[in-house]
């Protein structure tokens, strides 16, 4: 499958993977600021932002796509970094294809399996029951969902998928459908007995449930030689909860890793 993808700057080549419902300009700011040493590539996946839609959605195909991303751009031993969604899809192309990359950032989640959140589901059933039809803004669309996210930031976040199709008809970037069926496929975790030894971090923040001590353990079974690290009063975005920490901690590590 041929991804949408952004691009910045030159060097050596660094892709990022956004998580579920998310898109590639969710690490637009984060991505310019590694241009001036990294060639920085931030794809859509399948079923997500302008990359193409399919029935098929699950860890594997979408492994298959950003493997395919690779080839097909010519890079050679680029960096990876996944969040959440993204992560697992990074970390099991990591294993299944030890010689591909040359570094491997994992944020905010681990190898395990995941209980299946209500926060997901809610979001899906307040896209679903939006109706466009009667939508002729962005907030027209945001008035709608107010009672069924009562967190400002998650809508935003969700509303960053609202594109206009037509001049005058709004409707979702997201395969809706698609994603409501595969649900719990993205709960799964990356099961394998291969190591990567490769330079690697997991960067993990503080307030989040989707990394915890107990996953130290299971992370150490595919990736003995992970750096782990848990940024201060950061969420799961962790990104946006602390971007300087976020930055520092990652460059840090891509100025002292060995290549």
């Amino acid at each position: 499958m041929k991804l949408f993808y952004r691009e910045y700057g030159q060097g050596i080549p660094f892709i990022i993977l956004h998580g579920l419902f998310g898109i590639s300009d969710n690490w637009s700011t984060f991505g310019k600021s590694l241009k001036d040493k990294y060639h920085v590539y931030i794809p859509d996946m399948r079923n997500h932002g302008r990359s193409p839609h399919s029935p098929i959605f699950d860890f594997p195909s979408m492994t298959e796509d950003i493997k395919e991303f690779i080839d097909n751009l010519g890079l050679y031993s680029p960096i990876l970094m996944g969040h959440s969604l993204g992560g697992k899809v990074a970390m099991l192309l990591a294993l299944n294809n030890p010689g591909l990359l040359n570094k491997l950032i994992i944020v905010d989640v681990s190898p395990r399996k995941y209980t299946q959140n209500t926060e997901h589901l809610q979001l899906l059933n307040a896209m679903l029951s939006t109706d466009l039809s009667i939508a002729h803004s962005r907030s027209d669309v945001e008035n709608q969902m107010k009672d069924k996210i009562k967190n400002q930031r998650l809508r935003q976040f969700i509303l960053k998928n609202i594109y206009w199709k037509d001049n005058d008809k709004l409707d979702w970037r997201l395969n809706l459908p698609v994603l409501n069926a595969n649900l719990p496929l993205m709960f799964g975790g990356i099961e394998s007995v291969a190591l990567f030894t490769k330079p690697t971090l997991f960067i993990r923040g503080e307030l989040s449930d989707y990394s915890k001590e107990n996953d130290i353990e299971i992370i150490r079974k595919n990736f003995p030689e992970a750096i782990i690290k848990t940024l201060a009063s950061a969420g799961h975005w962790v990104h946006a909860d602390a971007p300087e920490e976020f930055y520092s901690t990652v460059t840090d590590f891509l100025n002292t890793s060995s290549h």
